[in-house]
This record gives structure tokens, sequence and C-alpha cells, in this order.
């Protein structure tokens, strides 16, 4: 594999290494940052591709490895380190890397609240295992009392989403937003019941939770967002966290794992950035017929339309999620026929080499 450093996408004094992504081989969505005040690694994770992707779990591994390493290699650069929830494709344990947090600032998303209880454990994990590798007592020592939220309607930030006409569909969309509805009062009863974790500083780290929160950097500033849905709207995935870095009037959002966008609100808040580069995850379309209904795939689609005829970027890096599927160009033909193939591309493309699921397909 050629350097991570070698193709850098360069905006005024920003720099930006796309350090792994799905169209290379394994999941991820991590980049490197780099402004003359800061160094940012974001989403520091790597998963093996599914089980109906075409290769041997021999080769799966491999890539993964690849990835990881490269992580590695970038980790080294970056004094600052963003998680924006805890899939394993955007964080790493430290036990399997304990070299990868030393000495860094971790802005993390807040493991207390605006989470699903996979990612509530998970995060507990993370910080568990980080705080006894710097010679603390773990989770004993970061206990906190629960504090009783009062979050109102998730929904009535969501005024586009629910203000749209979904037809036939209309009935289904309304009982799923009920039974959602309900999952979600269900944890916030346990975000408000349940033992808190505090931040902490220790041995060099210092760990912040990000949701919300805008950092300084001399004239670097990361500005995170309000917990967002991990795609539709009460998606059980939980909560992410997206992040916009500007330094010298240029700006660099990465979305995380908004699926599409899938709710039209997202787009409008990626629009107002007025970004000069987006790292934009797309839609599953691997999971089309399971997981994702043709409904929400046309919203994905006419809201990435969106992005790129009204954002201002001069490019768009859309990975991730769809590049795990060979059909997804077909899927997503509507944007690709739209939008001007050297302002959307994936990860691979711009390092230029083919997206791997492409090459396998035989499509390339």
């Amino acid at each position: 594999m050629p350097s991570i450093f070698s193709k850098p996408i360069e905006l005024g004094d920003i720099k930006v290494h796309l350090i792994y992504f799905d169209s290379l081989g394994a999941k991820s969505s991590c980049v490197l940052i780099e402004t003359p005040d800061v160094n940012v690694l974001v989403d520091p994770g790597v998963a093996e591709m599914q089980p109906g992707y075409p290769l041997s779990w021999e080769e799966k591994v491999r890539l993964r490895d690849e990835a990881f390493k490269a992580i590695l290699e970038a980790s080294k650069r970056a004094e600052v380190i963003t998680i924006s929830h805890y899939h394993y494709d955007h964080h790493t344990l430290p036990s399997q890397a304990p070299q990868l947090y030393e000495g860094k600032e971790l802005l993390i998303k807040d493991p207390n609240a605006w989470i699903n209880g996979s990612q509530w454990s998970r995060a507990r994990l993370f910080l568990d295992e980080l705080h006894r590798q710097l010679g603390g007592s773990g989770l004993e020592e970061l206990a906190a009392e629960p504090r009783r939220l009062s979050v109102g309607d998730p929904l009535s930030k969501l005024r586009l989403a629910l203000s749209k006409d979904y037809g036939d569909y209309a009935e289904r969309k309304k009982e799923l937003l009920e039974k959602g509805e309900a999952w979600f009062k269900g944890l916030v009863e346990a975000w408000s019941s349940q033992p808190w974790v505090k931040e902490f500083e220790l041995r060099g780290v210092k760990v912040r939770f990000a949701d919300g929160r805008s950092f300084r950097y001399g004239s670097t500033t990361l500005t995170f967002t309000e917990p967002l849905f991990h795609g539709v709207e009460y998606d059980r995935l939980g909560w992410v966290l997206m992040l916009t870095v500007e330094y010298g009037g240029v700006k660099v959002v990465h979305s995380s794992d908004l699926q599409g966008p899938i709710i039209e609100d997202y787009a409008e808040l990626i629009i107002a950035q007025r970004p000069d580069l987006i790292i934009l995850d797309g839609p599953p379309t691997y999971l089309y017929g399971y997981t994702l209904n043709r409904i929400n795939l046309n919203r994905a689609v006419e809201n990435a339309k969106r992005i790129v005829a009204e954002s201002g970027a001069k490019l768009i890096i859309y990975d991730h999620h769809l590049l795990r599927d060979r059909l997804y160009k077909r899927r997503l033909e509507p944007l690709y026929s739209f939008a001007p193939s050297d302002k959307l591309m994936t990860a691979a493309e711009w390092l230029g080499r083919p997206p791997l699921i492409l090459k396998l397909a035989g499509e390339t």
C-alpha cells in the first residue's frame, strides 16, 4: 500500500489525509486533519467487511490489519483524537493499541446520554481500559451520580423530515415513529438511573465529552454537533457527532454515520456550514431490502444531491457504508448522474485507485 500521506487533500493551510475507507477494503472512515495549530485524527477505528463481501475471510482480515497499521501510523502525527460514537469501525479499544492514545487529548461522544444500550457498554469498556492503562482503577474511580435529564422531543428539531409527504408510506412511518418514541423513553430512564462516568485527565491523556461543544487550538476550531441519529429517526443504532474543523476561513466537515444523510434536516445542517470539503458517509445500500427501504434510499439520494448542489463544497469524499455493495452505483444512479465525478468521489478514487468492490465485481 502507498504511503498514507502521499496524496493529501490541500485546502489553504489545511491538509486532510484519507487514512482508510471502505472503498479500500475495510470498514473505516478515518482521516487525519492537519492545520498549522493542531493535527486531529478523526474516528480511528476499523472492522473487517461483512460476510457477504466477496473476499475470503483471510483477505478481509489482511485488509483490516492494513487499515489498523495505517491508523497507528497516522496517530503518531496527531495531538487530538476524536471519536464520534462507539462502533468499532470508529474507535479502537486501548487494549488493542496501547500506544494509540498516549499523550493525546480525546474529544469523544458523551457516554452518559444520547446513546443506545450497546454503545453505553462499549463506551464504558473503552474508558475503563484507557483509565487502567494509564495507571488508574477504571470505572470505579470514574463513576459519577446519574443526572435526571429533561431531553424534550428529539424530533422537534427535524422540521423538514416531519413535514415531508410520505404518501402511501405515511401510516407506516407514523407507526415506526410511535415505536421509536417508546424505545427512546426507555433509554432516557436508563440514562437517568444508571451510574455515569466522568471526564478525566491522567498521565498526559485528557478526555473530554464533545457533544454540542467547540474546542479551540490557536486559530483552529473544532465544533461538534449535538447528537444526531445514526440513520433514520429513532434509529436503533443510536447517535453520532458530526465534526467541523475550521482554520483560516476553510472548513472541513466529517459527517460520521448519518447514512446518506437520510434525514433532510441533517443535509440542511451540512449545507449551512458552507464547507470546503465534506467527508460524507452514504447509505448502507448493501442492506437494501432489509434495514434500508426504497423510501429512505430515495431520501438519502435527494439529500446528497442537495448537498452537492447547495453546500458550495469543492470536493465531497462519498464513502463508507455504500462501498460495501457492488451495486452501489446502480442503486444511487440518480446521484451519480447528477454530480460531477471530480466533485463526488470515493477515497480510493481520490488516491488514484478503483474502489475495491468494483474491482472485485469486474466493473472497473
